[in-house]
């Protein structure tokens, strides 16, 4: 049964998508292991020669201090999606309960939501990176703030206005007048029929969330070293673009790859989940 399911979501997806999907499970699986791997020891520092090319021994080539790039995009790919996941996670939470919240109380509390999304919309991505930074101080959570707060706003307004079709519907007002309490309502017939919309939109933040993170870090306000993230490599490798081009290129094209992947299993999920609209009668 759940072999069929599967062939079934596989011809509803295509073949495009079932590669991204298989792509990013590898991402993902590599990066978790890769601690345990025989290629973190090629991470320490004098672990190879400075800068040599990529051949069968370094496969993407090594940085300035002779670092194996392959092994450090490993652990730049973990934190990467790490942090972007993490914060894209938490921006769902707390971004279903505001949508869903104001939708069901709206007037004042719903003005005041939407005033709300729209400051933080109005805060250009970088400086608000800025800001946190320099509240919270350059690090891995300041990313995580940083993406959150940047996403935020995005899936309130998916919600809220999923929601809004819901709160009106027979079966809403039937368990309203029962006598249930709004928390019961809002997540026991609410969320169930808001989810395929908060799920999707949170396939397509998680890759703004990752360039959210690599521009962060790439400008040092993300992950710091020793750790590696993409964007850490971005920037470290940035400086010998003209001499070593296999140092950047390694972690953008990885990066660009990633997010590729995300966006095509977005779109999948989009035309899964939600449903067809409908042909117009001829």
């Amino acid at each position: 049964m759940a072999d069929s399911r599967l062939r079934s979501l596989a011809r509803q997806a295509g073949p495009v998508t079932v590669i991204a999907v298989i792509i990013l499970l590898f991402m993902i699986l590599v990066g978790i292991l890769e601690p345990y791997l025989p290629s973190a020891a090629a991470k320490e520092v004098g672990s190879g020669p400075r800068r040599a090319p990529p051949s069968a021994e370094w496969m993407f080539g090594t940085d300035n201090l002779g670092r194996s790039i392959f092994s450090r995009i490993l652990e730049g790919i973990r934190l990467t999606f790490l942090l972007s996941a993490t914060a894209v996670a938490l921006a769902g939470i707390v971004g279903s309960i505001i949508g869903m919240a104001a939708a069901w109380y709206r007037g004042i509390f719903d003005l005041l939501i939407a005033r709300f999304a729209d400051v933080l919309f109005a805060i250009p991505s970088i400086i608000l990176g800025l800001i946190i930074a320099a509240i919270i101080g350059p690090g891995s959570l300041s990313a995580v703030v940083a993406i959150f707060l940047i996403v935020l706003p995005t899936m309130i307004r998916v919600v809220r206005s999923a929601a809004m079709g819901i709160v009106t519907r027979d079966f809403v007002i039937a368990a309203q007048i029962s006598g249930a309490t709004t928390s019961r309502i809002l997540f026991k017939h609410v969320l169930p029929n808001v989810a395929s919309v908060t799920i999707v939109q949170m396939a397509y933040l998680l890759s703004i969330g990752m360039i959210i993170e690599s521009g962060l870090s790439f400008l040092g306000l993300g992950v710091q070293a020793p750790n590696s993230s993409l964007g850490v490599l971005l920037r470290e490798n940035s400086a010998f673009l003209n001499i070593a081009p296999w140092m950047v290129l390694a972690p953008g094209a990885m990066l660009t790859l990633a997010i590729l992947c995300v966006n095509y299993v977005g779109d999948a999920a989009r035309n899964i989940i939600e449903p067809s609209s409908p042909r117009p009668l001829e």
